[in-house]
């Protein structure tokens, strides 16, 4: 019992160490933007020595990667969350229910603005969230499979990834001019995402009778 007390211990001191990290990390983020960010600026804010945060964090991107994960969990739960199978009409309406639970995603959080939509020429950043794109997609296309009957797609154009990268691209403008995603620029948003569904979905799809 004793020994087993003092493993757990450990992890859960470390645990907390990355916590406060990450907090503070998103803290910095969210008010100041990727390029103010130091791993001794993060410690400051974080009030813990610099070898701490590098104990568990290599460099900035690496911090950065770590909070990008976050958000994208954020976005897989949303992705998860249950959905009125009988208040759907067509796919649109699945669509239109995702995009907004996103959009309440980057609303709420200012850090996952700055990381996915703000211009910070992070090259290890921008590859995380590409590859966190396509795990968005495949969960994207099996939420749509669940309600509707899909038709055939492309086997090397992950569509429903593109699509969220292509509506992303509308709210970062919208971010980079005004700081937010306005409600103007949200509806455009969404619009693209539609458009490009739209050209591999048709307009009426076969709903499912009980969703799989």
């Amino acid at each position: 019992m004793t020994r087993t007390a003092n493993v757990r211990k450990p992890r859960a001191r470390s645990q907390a160490r990355i916590d406060s990290i990450l907090d503070a990390a998103r803290t910095l983020l969210a008010a100041e933007g990727a390029g103010s960010l130091s791993i001794y600026s993060v410690a400051e804010r974080a009030d813990i020595p610099p070898s701490s945060v590098y104990h568990f964090f290599a460099s900035v991107p690496s911090l950065l990667e770590a909070l990008t994960a976050d958000v994208h969990a954020a976005f897989r739960a949303c992705l998860q969350a249950p959905i009125d199978h009988t208040a759907l009409n067509g796919w649109r309406d699945l669509s239109r229910l995702v995009e907004q639970r996103m959009l309440d995603i980057y609303d709420e959080d200012a850090a996952a603005r700055q990381l996915i939509l703000a211009q910070h020429g992070l090259t290890e950043v921008t590859q995380a969230d590409r590859q966190h794109d396509i795990e968005l997609g495949d969960l994207m296309y099996k939420l749509f499979n669940h309600h509707f009957e899909l038709p055939k797609l492309p086997d090397d154009v992950d569509v429903f990834a593109l699509a969220m990268e292509l509506g992303d691209r509308v709210y970062a403008r919208s971010v980079q001019q005004h700081g937010q995603i306005t409600p103007r620029m949200a509806e455009e948003g969404m619009r693209v995402f539609d458009a490009y569904l739209g050209l591999y979905l048709p307009p009426y799809l076969t709903k499912r009778a009980h969703s799989i």
